[in-house]
């Protein structure tokens, strides 16, 4: 049985990474839900709103679909991303992919979902790398989000894009 997710993401050079390499990679804080997660669970891409460093203008969207493609396993190094540090990491399928700076504004489904069950502070639920969701969530966010998708090919130029030219 496979599970749905919500894959927070909240730096824009790590998800430009993910987008490219197909790859997902977890700090060393232990988190149950990361431990959980197996080949064949679906995950929603989700960048926060301060992803993109100008909070004021962007919003926080779910840009894509993937699914897992491998256990989650410990690296032999610590990979640095973005000057963070990451222990482990699965391999990722992107199934679709809305162009940037498009995707599915979460703030307003807030109150019509399971897994914000205090929609005033839903915030909170979002400093996890990953959200659990119901099967009501998952059909939610894919009715919005599915309308906005293009292959992960076509969209990654917009990703690259976004990001100062000394990081790409």
């Amino acid at each position: 049985m496979t599970s749905t997710y919500l894959l927070v993401l909240g730096e824009r050079e790590a998800i430009v990474w993910v987008l490219r390499e197909q790859r997902m990679a977890f700090p060393a804080t232990p988190r149950a839900e990361v431990a959980r997660l197996a080949k064949g669970d679906q995950l929603f891409l989700y960048a926060t709103r301060g992803a993109w460093h100008n909070p004021t203008r962007d919003r926080g969207r779910v840009i894509g679909r993937a699914t897992v493609k491998s256990p989650v396993t410990a690296f032999d190094t610590p990979l640095e991303i973005a000057g963070m540090s990451f222990v482990s990491g699965c391999a990722l399928r992107i199934d679709g992919l809305a162009p940037y700076p498009g995707g599915l504004e979460l703030a307003p489904l807030v109150p019509s979902l399971d897994a914000f069950p205090n929609p005033t502070a839903w915030s909170i639920y979002l400093r996890r790398p990953l959200l659990q969701l119901s099967a009501k969530d998952a059909e939610r966010l894919g009715q919005g989000l599915d309308p906005m998708l293009v292959s992960r090919t076509r969209a990654l130029p917009s990703y690259e894009a976004s990001l100062p030219a000394h990081l790409r």
